[in-house]
């Protein structure tokens, strides 16, 4: 009983937010008002000019038949038949000469209401196409300063789906429904206005038999929509598998995934098709139906209207019976199409609600509390009693540790230890959950996010290039803020000048997605280049030359070397050979800093730290270099 009780509260809150949503939805329609404006008056004045042409056959069909009045009907309409054909109509004009008049008037109109339909779907169609932009490029700024965390629970494939899928299918409700309902419904309110004007009673009775054709439709329509729910939750299973091979083709090669790969999709390309033939078979039942119904709605009017004309002084001629009956069949594919429109609706609301769900969320900005502008780094780092937690496991547990300007702090533990994490804290991809960071004394969370990124480079070990020019990838975001010289000078520092010059078009070479026309070494180069262009004071470093041949690994070095001069570095360390030198190693386990100290300290306390270094390098080095110190 409670259950029945709350669906109509259900069904009446569902109501509210389509309402709503569709309130903000039309906030992207505000820009482009005069298209819309355009739209709706071309609209009305096309279909009132459509009506008007078939009410000329009635003074057409009275001149066949030789009737004594040219124009049989009375009212608003009869005065315009009159104003345009009786200028043109003299006591002379012969029949074949008023017939010619009446057929020049219907080409005429004919013709500027099809003027006025092509000025309809120009208008129209640009409105569906700068509403849709505006939309996607709306949700893709809002998504890019989203918070680091929304990314890291979210697929790429529903990232995509939603900027790309979604905001096409909402364009179909706040233009091409718009639009659409707005033709038809003109469409239906000239047609009935001249139904009445030509016979009131038949009028109303079309008007009370006209409905059963949308509600017999009703079920088909609610049929159709269950299956386009189910066929776009199929099309996103094939667009998961392609996606996975596509990333993975590599390994789908390496180990001879293929037979696997092709089960998967051809099964999911399968169930996709035959919930096409099947909803495609429900389809196909409207229009024999809608034929049909109309038939037979068109039957019953006809003989009534035919007895009408039968009597005599009933004030109903032939000439208009068969306008009328005309008139009353070019009103029912609008009305097939206006009761199809809350099908249409719900469909793009449900794409709207994912839209809304990124634009619903925070961004950076939004929640960004700080005040400080920070320009220069001058003094330290200090990591004072940091936890953080994604969600409730905690990753970080109590960090505290301090590293003045110039140092190089090393980051060593076993993968999931927290390394990652604990130098995102830093750029704020992610606030402490507890404790404080400070730079220069002043904690992060009071620095403004652009000026505190500002003062951090990252060079990762997944090295990010993106499908343009060298150059635009060595100088990423910054526009046209540096020059040719200076991203040259950044190049040569990172040893990838050469290989650069060597390419077809130089600096102005495409590198392709992802860089794929670069080796390991050279990607990591231009990584390096790029933050040796912005020259920041603060450096993380994902030190990864281990993946390396001996000359790019080299070449690497050489440019790492360059790279952490005069920066305070944090290297997350894979091969301990190469922090030996650093100023402090933090070594991680379970996210909470087990050991610290120097190379040499580290070793001579054979703790975790000797273990790892022992791994990589055999027991035998580990203890002659502790016996040397």
């Amino acid at each position: 009983m409670g259950e029945q009780a709350t669906l109509p509260v259900r069904a009446d809150s569902t109501r509210k937010r389509a309402f709503a949503d569709y309130r903000r939805l039309l906030v992207f329609l505000r820009p482009h008002w005069w298209r819309m404006a355009g739209n709706v008056v071309s609209n009305v004045i096309a279909a009132a000019l459509n009506t008007f042409v078939f009410t000329l056959l009635m003074p057409f069909q009275n001149e066949i038949f030789n009737k004594d009045k040219l124009i049989s009907t009375g009212g608003w309409l009869g005065a315009l038949q009159s104003r345009l054909i009786n200028p043109w109509v003299g006591p002379n004009t012969d029949r074949l000469g008023t017939l010619k008049v009446i057929m020049i008037a219907i080409v005429a109109i004919v013709l500027v209401k099809n003027v006025f339909l092509w000025l309809a779907g120009q208008l129209g169609a640009s409105l569906q196409e700068y509403v849709t932009r505006d939309l996607r490029d709306r949700v893709f700024r809002h998504m890019q300063r989203l918070p680091l965390g929304y990314f890291h629970t979210t697929k790429v494939g529903q990232i995509l789906t939603r900027i790309l899928n979604d905001t096409d299918q909402t364009k179909a409700l706040i233009t091409e429904l718009v639009t659409k309902t707005i033709q038809n419904g003109a469409t239906v309110l000239t047609t009935v206005v001249a139904l009445v004007s030509l016979s009131p009673r038949l009028t109303l009775l079309s008007l009370i038999i006209a409905p059963l054709l949308t509600l017999t439709l009703q079920p088909i329509l609610r049929k159709l929509r269950r299956g386009h729910r189910r066929l776009r939750n199929e099309y996103g299973e094939i667009t998961s598998v392609l996606q996975e091979v596509v990333s993975g083709i590599r390994l789908v090669k390496s180990f001879g995934g293929e037979p696997y790969e092709d089960g998967r999709f051809v099964g999911a390309s399968s169930e996709y098709s035959r919930g096409m033939v099947r909803i495609t078979r429900v389809s196909l039942l409207s229009q024999p139906l809608t034929e049909i119904i109309g038939t037979s709605i068109a039957v019953i009017i006809l003989w009534i209207g035919a007895q009408a004309v039968i009597r005599p002084n009933s004030g109903l001629d032939a000439a208009t019976l068969i306008t009328f009956m005309i008139l009353v069949m070019q009103l029912l594919p609008p009305l097939k199409q206006l009761s199809q429109t809350p099908t249409t609706a719900q469909q793009s609301m449900a794409a709207a609600e994912r839209l809304f769900d990124v634009l619903d969320r925070q961004t950076e900005a939004e929640t960004d509390r700080g005040t400080h502008v920070v320009d220069r780094f001058d003094t330290s780092i200090e990591y004072d009693g940091v936890s953080f937690a994604y969600e409730t496991e905690p990753v970080l547990r109590d960090i505290s540790f301090r590293a003045a300007k110039g140092d190089v702090v090393a980051l060593v533990g076993a993968s999931g230890s927290g390394k990652s994490t604990l130098v995102d804290l830093l750029p704020r991809f992610y606030d402490p959950t507890a404790g404080r960071i400070l730079v220069d004394g002043i904690d992060t969370r009071q620095i403004t996010l652009p000026s505190l990124r500002a003062l951090t480079g990252i060079v990762s070990q997944d090295t990010v290039l993106f499908n343009d020019t060298v150059r635009n990838n060595i100088a990423y975001g910054a526009g046209g803020k540096f020059t040719d010289e200076q991203i040259q000078r950044a190049a040569r520092a990172a040893n990838a000048h050469d290989f650069i010059a060597a390419l077809p078009n130089g600096y102005n070479t495409v590198l392709g997605e992802r860089g794929t026309r670069l080796s390991g070494g050279q990607r990591q180069r231009i990584a390096i280049a790029r933050a040796l262009l912005v020259d920041p004071p603060i450096l993380i470093l994902d030190e990864a030359t281990s993946a390396l041949d001996t000359e790019s690994e080299r070449l690497v070095q050489e440019a790492v070397d360059r790279l952490l001069a005069g920066r305070t570095v944090f290297v997350i360390a894979h091969r301990l050979s190469t922090i030996v030198h650093a100023d402090l190693i933090l070594v991680l386990d379970a996210g909470r800093i087990v050991e610290r100290g120097t190379h040499m300290e580290l070793l001579a306390e054979r703790g975790m730290y000797y273990r790892l270094y022992s791994l990589q390098f055999g027991e035998a080095d580990a203890g002659e270099r502790v016996g040397s110190v």
